[in-house]
C-alpha cells in the first residue's frame, strides 16, 4: 500500500503486484537515444558499476524461493557520478547500446541485449568490478546480483579510450565482445564455461510466459 497526504487528508492506494510503472521524458535530439539491442560484431562489452553480494529480494531469490540476504543499497555519490559519465558517453558517441542490470542482474541483462540484437556475446567474469568475498557464491552473485547503478555498455573499439577516460576511477571494466555465433557464452576467470546457450533459446524462455 502507498499512503500520501491530500486536501481531504491521508489517502491510501493499494498497488497490485503486477503493476507496471513507466516514466517518460523529452529528448532534445533523438539521435542521442541509445537502445539496449547489440549492434555490431567485434564491439567491446563493459560493465559499469560495482557488483556486491546483494541477492536479497532479487529475481534469482524469487525463482529459487530463497529468503533473507542483503538487498541492494545505493551509494548516492557514486551513482550520480556514474549516471553523469553514462550521459557524457552517450553525448560523445561512445555507446552503441546500453542496458541496466536490475531485474535478473548481469546474466539476464546480457541475454536481453543479445537476443534483442540477434547477436552473440562472449564474456568472462574475471574482470567484473566487485566486492564479493565469498568464493563459493562468486559465480551466482556475479551473474544474478541486482546491485544498483550498474550497466552493460557496448563500445566500438575506436571509442574505448574515450569511454574509459569518462569513467576515471569509477568501477568500469571490459568483460567481453559481441560475436556472430548466435550464442551467449559466459566463462569463469579460468575459462571454465558457466553459460553456453543459444540466444534463440534464451529469447524463447523470455517470451514463452507471455503467451497466455
Amino acid at each position: 500500500e502507498f499512503s500520501y497526504e491530500s486536501e481531504e487528508g491521508k489517502q491510501t492506494i493499494s498497488i497490485p503486484p503486477s503493476l507496471l510503472i513507466s516514466a517518460m521524458g523529452q529528448v532534445e535530439d533523438v539521435r542521442h537515444c541509445v537502445t539496449m539491442d547489440l549492434k555490431e560484431v567485434g564491439n567491446t562489452l563493459y560493465v559499469v558499476g560495482l557488483t556486491s553480494h546483494e541477492l536479497g529480494g532479487s529475481h534469482f531469490a524469487l525463482v529459487e524461493q530463497l529468503e533473507g540476504g542483503c538487498v541492494p543499497k545505493v551509494d548516492t555519490k557514486v551513482a550520480k557520478q556514474t549516471f553523469q559519465a553514462i550521459h557524457q558517453a552517450i553525448r560523445s558517441g561512445c555507446l552503441r547500446a546500453c542496458h541496466d542490470l536490475s531485474e535478473g542482474g548481469l546474466a539476464v541483462g546480457v541475454a536481453e541485449m543479445a537476443f534483442a540484437g540477434g547477436l552473440g556475446v562472449s564474456l568472462s567474469l574475471a574482470t567484473v568490478p566487485h566486492n564479493i568475498d565469498d568464493d563459493d557464491q562468486f559465480d551466482i552473485v556475479t551473474l544474478f546480483s541486482e546491485s544498483n547503478s550498474r550497466f552493460i555498455c557496448e563500445v566500438p573499439d575506436g571509442k574505448r579510450a574515450d569511454f574509459e577516460k569518462l569513467f576515471g576511477e569509477l568501477p568500469c571494466a571490459a568483460i567481453g565482445k559481441v560475436t556472430d555465433t548466435g550464442r551467449a557464452v559466459i566463462v569463469r576467470g579460468d575459462g571454465t564455461p558457466l553459460i553456453d546457450c543459444s540466444i534463440a533459446d534464451l529469447k524463447e524462455a523470455w517470451q514463452s510466459p507471455l503467451r497466455w
